[in-house]
């Protein structure tokens, strides 16, 4: 027969182990009673609640009072009360006094607190911070469903083409309309590979697996270089491409292909969002390294839209820059280029008036 001291033992011991396990993790828990009363915490609960103690056989609403989506109370007893079986909630807010606030995971079991049979009835409460996790969540659905779109439209477009080309082909053998036709199925094709390329180094970038690999730079034939690739493309719009270089300038120590790229994606938006004008490719010898700048005579870049233009998906509201293809991850991705060679980047930009973007480039060795 178990006696009333070993019974009392046995409860004791029980509650220290409840008590170490309780403690030991990393998530935060609240034990509370059937009257749904704190009777047990642990440290992490503290760190959630942002508070130095815990009052206990205090109602649980002294503590936790979450809120929805809406920004509405949630009526956490009746939540506590209803657990019949083991329950998760990952859609619940914790607001603190300061008024920011975070995501909040919340399991609820039903248990009994106390050694054996009659035992205390109760329920555990295990809460986490997911803010990150959400945020996370938020940006994957967006990235999903902007990307989504972007390759929707021009894959209809090239589609749709093509079946005209065959259609024209067929019925009339128009060579000019087919031409035509084909000439834009061609560039939305080019449009989807350019994406595919940001995608892909956008990926690698936040994975972290870029590298840098340092090499001599002459900054002088890779201005010529980069002034001679665009200059059909330019011209083609009626804009001048110019360059500007500093007859000082010595070789560069940092990552060719990344400064290329860099520069390259500047150098595309310029003339992307410039109607007349010209697009300048300049080059200056600096302290440390090298100073270039990419000017243009553009539409400009609104000083509300100037601290998003790097990013990820930002695109302005300016209708003129809607009339252009563009999924808002090139200069996000020439950002994360930026970083990875140490590199800085400023704007200076003025509606209607074009705009300069400036990148020095240190060496590297």
């Amino acid at each position: 027969m178990v006696t009333k001291k070993q019974t009392a033992a046995n409860e004791h011991l029980e509650h220290e182990r409840l008590t170490s396990l309780i403690n030991s993790m990393a998530d935060a828990v609240i034990a509370v009673d059937e009257k749904v009363n704190i009777v047990m915490y642990n440290g992490a609960a503290l760190n959630v609640f942002d508070v130095n103690t815990i009052t206990i056989n205090k109602p649980i609403t002294t503590l936790l009072n979450p809120i929805d989506a809406e920004n509405q109370a949630v009526d956490i007893i009746t939540m506590i009360q209803s657990a019949k079986v083991p329950i998760t909630n990952r859609d619940l807010l914790l607001k603190y006094a300061d008024g920011s606030r975070i995501n909040l995971y919340m399991s609820i079991a039903p248990v009994r607190l106390g050694y054996g049979e009659k035992g205390q009835k109760g329920y555990v409460i295990l809460l986490r911070d997911i803010t990150r996790e959400k945020s996370l969540e938020e940006e994957r659905d967006e990235f999903i469903s902007v990307v989504s779109h972007e390759l929707r439209t021009p894959i209809a477009i090239a589609e749709g083409n093509i079946s005209n080309a065959e259609f024209i082909a067929d019925k009339t053998g128009d060579l000019a309309t087919i031409r035509a036709t084909l000439k834009e199925t061609h560039s939305q094709i080019l449009f989807l590979a350019d994406m595919i390329n940001d995608l892909s180094t956008l990926s690698r970038a936040e994975r972290g697996v870029l590298q840098v690999n340092v090499e001599p730079i002459n900054v002088h034939d890779l201005v010529k270089e980069l002034s001679h690739n665009y200059e059909t493309q330019a011209e083609a719009k009626g804009l001048q491409i110019k360059t500007v270089l500093d007859p000082q300038l010595e070789l560069l120590q940092s990552s060719k292909l990344y400064t290329r790229e860099i520069l390259q994606n500047f150098i595309t938006n310029a003339i992307k969002y410039t109607e007349k004008g010209s697009v300048t490719i300049e080059a200056q010898t600096a302290p440390k390294g090298v100073r270039f700048a990419i000017h243009d005579t553009g539409i400009g870049i609104a000083k509300g839209d100037q601290h998003q233009v790097f990013d990820k998906f930002f695109r302005s509201e300016d209708y003129r820059t809607r009339k252009a293809n563009g999924t808002g991850l090139g200069l996000y991705v020439t950002m994360k280029l930026t970083r990875l060679i140490h590199a800085e980047i400023d704007l200076q930009s003025e509606l209607n008036k074009g705009s300069t973007f400036t990148i020095f480039v240190p060496n590297l060795a």
